[in-house]
């Protein structure tokens, strides 16, 4: 099968039994498990980086001093073993987020609490509602396979409807619905609530356990990796050497033989794959043309988000039902924020740096101090400066991009001074991650389906296309959107890659 990608022919030609594309935790883990395994890999990465939405970086405040901060995914709850594991076994440290001190909460009226303890300081009928709610959810994920989301009982009616609409059949306190809907909606999905179904919800819910994982925050977000999430990638990319190319993004990938009888020589239509091919998952020849080198192999594992799997043209096209289920999926819009005080003031006040906000601009933030060695300190201990960490999703993110740069700015710093003090106006570094305008991310964190997606195609996310075996955090079961679903989801693709090779 010829190519058509013209540049191909100015590339060196490697056979490997194995190529992934992208270098993220998914597609490293992938060809670190093959590698292990005696396998030949070629890893291509479109980024000049490893380590996809996990990325450590810097910002420099106005002194010159540069600031250390995760411009990507950060974060270890407990319920991520395999993640765990393997931060152990690269020989990396972990430490635990501040949380000492009050909380504080701001409820819809603007009022300012502040609380100790995992219940908001709400009235009593909306604290009721809020536990009625969260006890639903939990019910509803027990009656969930986190694998096999679509067969749980009421499937395609939980899909139908949206999270907004299911809390509002359970509730009428607003107040407890959006505290509720925060954990989904702008915590994690980054979608308005009315934009995803109910089904993909108990999802994302399953995926930790249990909805009341979900809403402790210091379960979720319990530890954070000494020098940054983006050095597990680094860790797997050192243990597979000169296998891994950068800039290297892949514009054509042939991998399967047509079917003749699909042809229609009476209206000019070629033969396909529209049907699938038979046995999806055997190894096969297939070939990944990138920007600097071509990759022959026996099978390809697209470790990439579905948002992105049109970037690639496929030669034959994917099967029908892949290109239809492709178009109803999509990423969540967020800003994450970093600010950097000259010292953590808010500890001086005796509050832990969290605070909460449903249906606010700014409806979540946290202590962000780092810890231990990283790309700009050298020392072991807690660094002296003080970082607040927050985020702006969906519809809130869409109105400040809009804004000029320091319009934004000032109304960030306003809202996160509701919470902790005026002394938040005044940062000497800020940062904004808009990964959302990175070309090989397009949004963050993952992607979900629209309504009714995930029982219609949901089955199709994990199964072998012909020799393509696809891998992410974005389709994981366990640790769906988080580092650990990702490196779960490169280990299996390779697990299951090496028992059709052998």
């Amino acid at each position: 099968m010829t190519s058509l990608f013209t540049s191909a022919e100015n590339t060196p030609l490697i056979e490997r039994d194995v190529v992934v594309i992208g270098a993220g935790p998914a597609g490293l883990m992938a060809a670190y498990t093959l590698k292990k395994a005696g396998k030949s890999v070629a890893v291509l990465e479109a980024r000049n980086r490893v380590g996809g939405r996990t990325w450590s970086g810097k910002v420099q405040d106005d002194r010159g001093h540069e600031h250390f901060i995760e411009i990507g995914g950060q974060w270890i709850s407990p319920d991520q073993t395999r993640l765990i594991e393997l931060v152990e076994e690269l020989g990396l440290a972990t430490f635990s987020r501040y949380r000492e001190g009050k909380n504080v909460y701001v409820s819809p009226d603007g009022t300012r609490h502040t609380y100790t303890g995992d219940q908001l300081p709400v009235a009593e009928e909306t604290a009721a509602q809020i536990e009625k709610l969260i006890g639903l959810l939990d019910a509803k994920v027990a009656e969930m396979n986190v694998t096999q989301p679509w067969n749980m009982p009421d499937a395609e009616v939980l899909d139908s409807i949206s999270f907004r609409d299911w809390l509002k059949q359970h509730s009428d306190d607003q107040e407890a619905i959006d505290n509720v809907s925060i954990y989904i909606a702008s915590g994690m999905l980054t979608k308005p609530a009315h934009t995803f179904s109910a089904l993909q919800a108990i999802l994302m819910a399953a995926s930790a356990g249990s909805f009341s994982n979900l809403v402790d925050e210091d379960f979720i977000l319990d530890k954070r990796v000494v020098g940054g999430m983006q050095s597990v990638a680094l860790k797997l990319a050192e243990n597979l050497g000169n296998d891994v190319y950068l800039s290297s993004p892949v514009r054509q990938l042939n991998w399967a033989t047509v079917d003749p009888q699909t042809a229609d020589p009476l209206n000019q239509v070629l033969a396909d794959v529209r049907n699938g091919v038979i046995d999806d998952g055997a190894p096969a020849e297939v070939t990944a043309y990138s920007d600097t080198v071509t990759v022959k192999a026996k099978n390809a594992v697209l470790a990439i988000p579905p948002n992105l799997y049109h970037r690639i043209q496929y030669v034959p096209a994917l099967p029908r039902e892949q290109m239809i289920a492709h178009q109803h999926i999509s990423m969540g819009l967020v800003i994450k924020i970093h600010a950097v005080y000259e010292t953590p003031f808010w500890r001086d006040k005796g509050l832990s740096g969290t605070g909460f906000g449903g249906g606010r601009m700014v409806q979540e933030v946290y202590d962000n101090t780092n810890y231990g060695p990283n790309l700009v300190d050298e020392h072991e201990g807690e660094s002296p400066h003080g970082t607040l960490v927050s985020f702006v999703s969906d519809v809130h993110a869409e109105t400040l991009w809009a804004l000029p740069a320091a319009e934004r700015k000032q109304c960030i710093l306003e809202e996160l001074a509701t919470y902790l003090g005026d002394e938040a106006l005044r940062p000497i570094a800020f940062y904004l991650s808009d990964m959302a305008a990175e070309e090989w991310t397009r949004g963050a964190y993952a992607t979900s389906y629209d309504l009714g997606g995930l029982s219609r195609w949901g089955h199709l996310q994990n199964r072998p296309t012909g020799s393509i075996y696809y891998a992410c955090s974005d389709i994981a079961a366990e640790g769906y959107q988080h580092v650990d679903g990702a490196i779960r989801q490169g280990e299996n693709a390779a697990q299951r890659i090496l028992a059709r090779l052998q």
